[in-house]
């Protein structure tokens, strides 16, 4: 085929994906044939785990596939797996997430801290008294489950308890679980609560397993969450694949945040080889609902789930800075880096800009910027008005300077960074 993309390289990919909400993006670009009209034959392949989706890209079983955000970029820097290149030009959503507990444990932070618990946004200060409670009587450490070591998931889980004093590598006990085992195990009692996407807070509300305390949406407001990787050397084989690929995801984002689109896209991604939960579970989050106890009303989160709007798909590299300074927050790099020479290595704006500017899409000037300053909807300076950014606060107030993350770590009460932060270099403002 040629065309926008130019001449492909290859039409036949398998792409791996994860059963969640927000796989949303490859599974419309296939079903409403985006990916088609870009010239691909695209297999959708659902795998188990996020380690299999590292793996298997990484030996090219894959060709490319949904990540977590911070995924590619533990890959290309060996962190917890061997060092293998990867990168990005594409986000796939923003926010998603949740914390949820047993219902059990919510009972005893309720008795505890009953004004704490009706806070919004909750801080884990309820949780903090529990565990401090429990450590006096000598019961074991509370059981809280992630879906994979370098993930937003954990550093989300991380940075929210760690605000209220809670060391996540002492006081509590963090596991590893797939996301769709992790209700069945939380009603099991193998696991005390969990941060995953969804809908697997909401089945657990649902079925009265659990409890939700806070979302990602109020953690750090639209944060990117899952993003389209690739191995770096598939990426330099195969560009004018790669863009088509990406067009054709630029599609489906821009279908998917159509509000009248979201019922038939809860419906798709029900089904079986998909994610395999009712339309009725997914349908609430994707529409902009969101209910933390079974009965409760309605929270209204309508950017819950972005997918397309706030330059959602733009790959920020100071986005991929914060994500790196969480891994050194919590000792996973243990050595000096460029922190700037590695978010631009991963994080490949100019990928995007050549796919988004083919379908006529504007996109930012800068692929940096500070985090936590925006209560709404704002534009970077001299912008045109077609760039709209979403909001972008912390739950704690706290701003992210990529220009100045020595400053930002030092400033952490519990911080297990174990590099001289004097000794990265970061980006320019």
């Amino acid at each position: 085929m040629s065309g926008l993309s130019g001449e492909l390289e290859r039409a036949e990919l398998t792409l791996g994906f994860i059963p969640l909400t927000d796989c949303a993006p490859l599974v419309v670009a296939r079903e409403k044939h985006f990916f088609a009209d870009q010239g691909l034959d695209v297999t959708l392949s659902r795998e188990p785990s996020w380690a299999n989706i590292r793996d298997k890209v990484a030996v090219g079983a894959l060709d490319g596939a949904q990540m977590l955000a911070p995924m590619p970029i533990a890959s290309s820097l060996g962190v917890g797996a061997p060092r293998q290149a990867m990168v990005t030009g594409c986000c796939l959503d923003l926010n998603g997430n949740a914390i949820t507990v047993a219902t059990a444990l919510f009972a005893r932070m309720q008795a505890v801290d009953p004004a704490g618990v009706l806070a919004r946004p909750m801080t884990a200060g309820p949780l903090r008294q529990v565990i401090a409670e429990r450590a006096a009587r000598g019961l074991p450490r509370l059981t809280f489950a992630v879906v994979y070591p370098v993930s937003t998931h954990t550093y989300q889980l991380r940075y929210w308890m760690a605000s209220a004093g809670i060391d996540p590598d002492r006081d509590v006990r963090l596991v590893v679980v797939p996301p769709p085992q992790m209700v069945d195990r939380l009603a099991a009692g193998d696991i005390d609560g969990y941060c995953v996407g969804e809908p697997w807070n909401t089945l657990a509300v649902q079925g009265q397993a659990g409890r939700t305390l806070i979302t990602s949406y109020e953690i750090w407001n639209n944060s990117a969450e899952k993003v389209f990787a690739v191995n770096e050397a598939w990426a330099e084989a195969n560009p004018n694949t790669h863009r088509a690929v990406i067009m054709a995801l630029l599609e489906a984002a821009r279908w998917l945040d159509q509000p009248d689109n979201r019922v038939e896209a809860a419906v798709i991604l029900a089904r079986p080889e998909y994610v395999a939960a009712p339309a009725s579970i997914i349908a609430q989050s994707i529409l902009g609902g969101f209910r933390f106890e079974r009965g409760e009303p309605w929270h209204s989160l309508p950017d819950f789930n972005v997918f397309h709007r706030y330059q959602a798909n733009f790959p920020w590299q100071s986005q991929a800075a914060w994500f790196i300074s969480q891994m050194l927050r919590w000792g996973q790099i243990e050595t000096p880096l460029d922190i700037a020479a590695a978010a631009s290595a991963v994080y490949r704006p100019e990928i995007y800009r050549g796919a988004a500017e083919a379908l006529g899409i504007a996109v930012p000037g800068s692929s940096w910027k500070s985090e936590g300053a925006h209560a709404g909807v704002w534009r970077p300076p001299g912008a045109p008005e077609s760039i709209a950014l979403g909001p972008d606060l912390f739950f704690d107030g706290r701003r992210f300077d990529p220009a100045r993350i020595g400053d930002y770590l030092n400033g952490f009460e519990v911080n297990h960074c174990r590099v001289p932060v004097g000794a990265l270099a970061v980006a320019p403002s």
